[in-house]
């Protein structure tokens, strides 16, 4: 059950009514993911994870002063990202683990209204900013119907039903945190692909480590990149979070104390509050 601030600084307590209904979406949509991953359905979510982790390269190169020429996905969920230069150590494992990193934010912002509709806001931006990067003809299929679909959302959820976008938000993030993880062991862990990130990872960044190795810490990264994000979701819900501001809540199980409480950030409302 919900506790309230009274129980001690530096404390959060589970499971209220948000706290609950976000674990049973979350297991539910895991569920899905797992039974219907690899199934036709499901295609166009693979696509869009695909997408993410050429995004992610994308990112990685921009941030570290490259010049992104080309970015995109191909009907067979595969994908490309052409760039001149950047710093390739840093570029390579972005694709793997910047998808699960993207997969856990979702899962973090998924929570409130204000927070969920910033991660659609961004994530159709996302889709919009690629097509100006010479774009095959499944990437612009793929990006204007997910940024149509995903405004949509936003839409229907301000004027119409709330928490509609919560739960579109939860579940792009469950599914591409699933699909990255699978998708990780998949191509570096149970084989070894030449050609692969793990691959060049291994033969351009870390020498002395064999793709397979790679793989298995990639693999660490993304699980613990999505325990973190449950984790950091559970908090931001919880009873002791009402009247805090969001990088309060964060910081919720630290040290509350060493925060100026009479200073909000950002009124956080969970999955019940419009």
């Amino acid at each position: 059950m919900g506790g309230n601030s009274e129980n001690g600084a530096g404390q959060w307590s589970c499971c209220n009514d948000e706290q609950t209904l976000f674990i049973v979406l979350y297991i539910a949509f895991v569920a899905v993911t797992l039974a219907l991953g690899s199934s036709l359905i499901m295609k166009p979510m693979r696509l869009i994870t695909t997408f993410l982790h050429e995004m992610s390269h994308a990112i990685a190169c921009w941030m570290t002063g490259g010049d992104v020429k080309q970015l995109q996905v191909y009907e067979n969920e595969g994908g490309v990202t052409r760039y001149i230069g950047g710093s390739r150590c840093l570029i390579i494992p972005a694709g793997y683990i910047g998808a699960s990193f993207l997969g856990m934010i979702f899962v973090i912002l998924s929570g409130g209204r204000k927070t969920s509709t910033f991660a659609a806001s961004m994530f159709t931006f996302s889709l919009l900013l690629a097509l100006c990067y010479s774009p095959n003809q499944t990437m612009v299929t793929l990006c204007s119907s997910y940024a149509f679909l995903t405004l949509s959302f936003i839409f229907v959820d301000w004027f119409y039903y709330t928490p509609i976008l919560q739960f579109v938000i939860l579940f792009y993030g469950v599914f591409v945190s699933m699909h990255a993880i699978v998708d990780i062991y998949d191509d570096t862990v149970r084989r070894s692909v030449e050609g692969s990130d793990a691959y060049a990872c291994s033969h351009e960044v870390c020498t002395c480590c064999a793709p397979r190795c790679i793989g298995i810490q990639w693999a660490l990264v993304a699980v613990i990149f999505q325990l973190f994000g449950i984790w950091i979701a559970l908090v931001e819900m919880c009873d002791q979070c009402q009247d805090l501001g969001w990088f309060e809540c964060i910081h919720l199980s630290v040290d509350l104390e060493s925060f100026d409480l009479e200073k909000r950030n950002w009124d956080f409302g969970g999955f019940w509050e419009p």
